[in-house]
């Protein structure tokens, strides 16, 4: 049998690609070579008939090489010439207000092009269960490729730092500002513990523009954005209490905005860390022993991936997670009356915001051998199951199935 030769054209080269194109499809070259020909393309001319030349399978992550309007009938092309078209998709089409690129979408209708490509897709592939029912609503072939962690690359590997002290961590993109409102109050309870405990926010970064839109001539106009005006900074407000739970000099330091050794801040209560590239932004984790997972209940969350899981548990994190959504999938609360019980992380109720982010937190720092214990239980759960080797078999059969 001839190899099934197959054309990835992922979105980005540095974000959602990695999880959801380049590294399966690397994996599935690298794993199965005999069966599989795989050509990853980042910048495909749509204007030339022959790219798609003897492939049997295009993937494609959400839209075909940046042109929304034109990917239906791309794909009404490919399928004219007996090519399988698998549209990947992460995350749902329209974002709340409250996400930064809302109007954006929505102005531009990406939401409704997106919708559109999955109509006339063969197949797609998502992240969880949850969101296959939404995507079902428009083509009823959906299949289940989780996000899933190669075990052996390194920014998976890097030893946890030795301290004393418990540290709590979150570690996230510039989204989630709703989301991280609901530990409103947690650092400022968890300060009277200061001498045994410190918080990380992971992934600062004040690079990036403004993009305002008319609201009379919808025009848009870009501008770089100032540091005290990037939602990171709102997110260390949230994390230092506007600063009340550092000290000045401290605040003095990271008032500007610059990159530079802080050692002799390393006992403060608050530290920023700053952001990495996709290929090494994991190495964070190794800072922390608990890692924060607040979303806000809204159909964008509800159905986004469990990628803080998996991250959490191939690190071997202690997880206190919202109890919703894509947190469902794989995490069985661990307190019952107020004792450890068997699970692998610790939940809260949407009701329970205002009170069991610090209740649970406190039942760690308490209790530190806990943090240890769930995160050895957390990396039982998803070390098999979201591991890369383990999806790219799967996805491997699937692709056989289609050809």
């Amino acid at each position: 049998m001839s190899k099934i030769k197959v054309l990835v054209l992922p979105s980005d080269r540095t974000g959602v690609g990695k999880f959801r194109s380049v590294d399966p499809h690397i994996f599935l070259q690298n794993l199965y070579p005999d069966d599989f020909h795989v050509d990853i393309v980042f910048d495909l001319d749509i204007n030339n008939p022959s790219v798609w030349d003897d492939y049997q399978i295009v993937h494609f992550h959400r839209v075909i090489a940046g042109n929304y309007e034109n990917t239906p009938n791309i794909v009404n092309y490919l399928k004219q010439r007996g090519i399988k078209t698998v549209m990947d998709l992460d995350d749902y089409w329209l974002p709340t207000k409250e996400h930064p690129i809302h109007d954006l979408i929505r102005v531009n209708k990406i939401h409704e092009k997106i919708v559109d490509n999955i109509k006339v897709a063969d197949y797609v592939l998502t992240t969880t269960t949850l969101f296959a029912d939404e995507i079902k609503k428009y083509n009823k072939n959906v299949f289940i490729f989780p996000n899933a962690i190669n075990p052996k690359e390194p920014q998976f590997c890097e030893p946890t730092i030795k301290s004393e002290k418990l540290r709590f961590g979150w570690l996230g993109g510039s989204s989630h500002l709703y989301d991280l409102m609901l530990l409103d109050g947690l650092f400022q309870r968890m300060e009277p513990y200061k001498n045994k405990v410190q918080t990380y926010l992971c992934g600062f970064d004040i690079r990036g523009s403004v993009t305002e839109i008319n609201a009379e001539t919808k025009e848009q106009t870009k501008r770089d954005i100032k540091p005290e005006e990037t939602v990171w900074f709102k997110y260390e407000n949230i994390f230092t209490d506007n600063g009340k739970l550092i000290s000045p000099d401290y605040k003095d330091f990271l008032l500007k905005f610059k990159e530079e050794d802080y050692s002799k801040f390393s006992d403060e209560y608050y530290h920023r860390v700053w952001t990495r590239p996709v290929q090494s932004y994991a190495k964070n984790y190794a800072k922390f022993d608990v890692s924060l997972a607040p979303i806000k209940n809204h159909i964008f969350n509800r159905v986004k991936s469990q990628l803080k899981v998996i991250e959490a548990g191939f690190y071997k994190k202690a997880l206190i997670a919202s109890n919703l959504g894509p947190y469902t999938i794989d995490l069985k609360h661990s307190l019952d009356h107020g004792n450890f019980v068997d699970g692998n992380a610790l939940l809260v109720d949407e009701s329970r915001n205002h009170s069991d982010w610090f209740k649970y937190a406190k039942k760690l720092i308490d209790n530190p051998n806990w943090a240890y214990d769930l995160g050895e239980r957390l990396y039982e759960t998803v070390k098999d199951t979201y591991d890369l080797n383990v999806v790219t078999k799967t996805r491997a059969e699937f692709y056989k199935s289609i050809v």
